[in-house]
């Protein structure tokens, strides 16, 4: 099943609550973007308290782009995430990160778009979720790079067993059909959707796009 994921990233939970409400008439999934100022300069809105107004009523993901992403697992959970994502980049103990991962929710591995594959070391089979940059994470409106997806071609063509393979960065209405011909099923779309008149619009060309191309 192909799935457009709108994603926000920001500083303050007034702007963070504004587009949860744009979308959350047509959107069954929500992806958060956090960011610690470690793993990139900038920061985002870090505290998951206030998501529990929306949390049980919607499917909220949790892309963790900070040092030590097992620490932000239980607390999200506990505000009613579901879906954990974690940057490989800056953690510590991957397996540790999926098992506790999987006590709470679904779990997943984020890979920047610069890094090789071959860093993410625990067995696919493990994972509910691959998610995979096709930008340098740390900020949001950065241009796709088309080289990034050469790590998804490589897995469609090698590996027997994957998990959903998710994209992030710079998802528009071309990119995303550059992406699913990679082989990804599940995309994450930020500025395409909240940049325009129609975020409602958007989202339904993408998901159009997913079902005729």
């Amino acid at each position: 099943m192909f799935e457009v994921i709108p994603g926000i990233l920001e500083k303050e939970w007034s702007e963070i609550e504004r587009k949860i409400e744009l979308v959350k008439p047509f959107a069954k999934v929500i992806h958060v973007d956090i960011i610690d100022g470690k793993f990139a300069p900038n920061t985002t809105f870090l505290d998951p308290k206030p998501f529990q107004k929306f949390t049980p009523e919607l499917f909220f993901e949790l892309h963790m782009m900070v040092e030590n992403p097992i620490e932000y697992l239980k607390p999200f959970a506990d505000a009613g995430f579901k879906r954990f994502l974690g940057h490989i980049e800056k953690m510590e103990d991957q397996e540790e990160f999926v098992a506790q991962g999987q006590l709470l929710g679904e779990v997943g591995l984020a890979i920047d778009g610069p890094t090789n594959i071959d860093s993410v070391k625990v067995p696919f089979e493990d994972l509910d979720c691959l998610l995979l940059m096709t930008i340098k994470a740390g900020q949001s409106g950065q241009t796709f790079v088309p080289e990034y997806l050469k790590k998804t071609e490589t897995l469609r063509q090698t590996q027997g067993h994957l998990p959903t393979l998710e994209i992030d960065g710079g998802i528009n209405s071309e990119t995303i059909i550059q992406a699913k011909n990679a082989g990804a099923t599940r995309f994450v779309a930020t500025n395409y959707i909240f940049k325009g008149h129609d975020p409602k619009a958007q989202f339904d060309f993408l998901q159009r796009l997913n079902k005729e191309c």
